[in-house]
């Protein structure tokens, strides 16, 4: 039996807590995740990891929604370089790809990303390689800017749609009932459908997924942006 089990110990013999910073919350946040989840990621759930109160990490975080944007940005970091030779294109979809893998690692970050915000430096850099691309393609400085945000939306998208059907029990019922539901559709009724049953349905996710880039590619190259209205 230890006799010294039930003396109080003096606050001076503790060992030092860590100083909390944002670099050290904001990783502790991402191990978080890796184990446990993005839903589970929440001011209170950190504060505990980190053997503080929630209102110690607020002085670095604002809220759960800043966390969620920070987490973000710093797996954005980890994302594949993108090669400094090669048609513009191919890049720019490797690139992008490559974004979207990151997120189909992490289901639940994906779906937190379709209304995250990150405005860190990871972040910054996609954003710059994304426009620098364009520009070498030759798309308008205009067209560049707002098609960055349409390749983006569609990436973070078609992770948070898969996502969401990975983590849901009847996916496969649900694809098999689409299956048939689509061929079986009466050429009276709705004539396309029955035509085009088959190619509806074709096509592995990757495949699309490379079409859908390069659909949007193709659109923001020969798509203007409006002109600028006065509000006069």
């Amino acid at each position: 039996m230890d006799v010294h089990s039930d003396i109080p110990r003096s606050r001076r013999e503790r060992p030092a807590k860590p100083a909390l910073t944002r670099e050290g919350i904001v990783a502790a946040a991402v191990e978080l995740m890796r184990a446990e989840g993005m839903q589970k990621v929440t001011m209170r759930r950190l504060a505990q990891e980190l053997d503080t109160g929630p209102a110690s990490l607020y002085v670095y975080v604002r809220n759960t929604a800043e966390l969620h944007a920070a987490i973000l940005d710093e797996l954005l970091g980890i994302i594949e370089p993108v090669p400094a030779e090669g048609d513009w294109r191919g890049r720019l979809e490797k690139l992008l790809t490559s974004y979207t893998a990151m997120l189909f690692e992490h289901p639940g970050l994906a779906q937190s990303a379709l209304v995250a915000r990150p405005s860190g430096k990871h972040y910054l850099n996609l954003i710059e390689t994304l426009l620098a691309l364009l520009a070498e393609g030759g798309v308008p400085s205009g067209q560049a800017a707002w098609g960055v945000d349409v390749l983006l939306q569609y990436a973070t998208a078609t992770a948070a749609e898969q996502a969401t059907r990975d983590l849901t029990v009847n996916a496969q019922d649900d694809w098999d009932a689409l299956t048939r539901a689509l061929h079986g559709a009466s050429d009276r009724t709705h004539p396309h459908i029955a035509t085009l049953a088959t190619e509806l349905l074709s096509g592995t996710p990757q495949v699309r997924l490379s079409w859908g880039f390069h659909l949007l590619i193709n659109g923001i190259l020969h798509t203007p942006v409006p002109p600028a209205r006065s509000n006069a």
